[in-house]
């Protein structure tokens, strides 16, 4: 279900390396959580970007919220087609709708993040605490 190349943050971000190069967007069980996107705002290109904070919002129908860089860089590129088409977040949140584009700065960073496995019992492990 999440992708094996890509690594998983605690306030479900993924990102996914290709050299120095991360690409980030926001994990399914985000969006499903979310609802409906209506709305994504993101850094400008060339932005610093610090591990752990935030550098953009997504709002849905329910709410708005936060989301966190999983490392910390410069903004090389972001995804301009969500500003026209904020719903591809809820359709494909692993592949198109991917937010950002980061040159690392610290690319030991992402040696610290959850990987597939560790994020989908993560996941598990949240549900079952809301359900209880």
């Amino acid at each position: 279900m999440y992708p094996t190349d890509c690594r998983y943050t605690k306030e479900h971000e993924w990102i996914k390396m290709d050299g120095a190069i991360g690409t980030i967007g926001i994990t399914d069980y985000a969006q499903h959580e979310l609802g409906d996107v209506v709305f994504v705002e993101l850094p400008q290109v060339g932005a610093k970007i610090e591990a752990g904070q935030p550098f953009g919002t997504v709002e849905s129908v329910k709410a708005v919220s936060e989301i966190y860089s999983p490392v910390s860089g410069e903004v090389a590129e972001t995804n301009s087609v969500l500003g026209n088409e904020p719903e591809k977040i809820n359709q494909d949140p692993h592949g198109a709708a991917w937010l950002v584009k980061i040159k690392l700065s610290n690319l030991t960073e992402v040696n610290s993040l959850m990987d597939a496995a560790a994020y989908q019992a993560y996941i598990a492990e949240k549900q079952k605490e809301t359900s209880a």
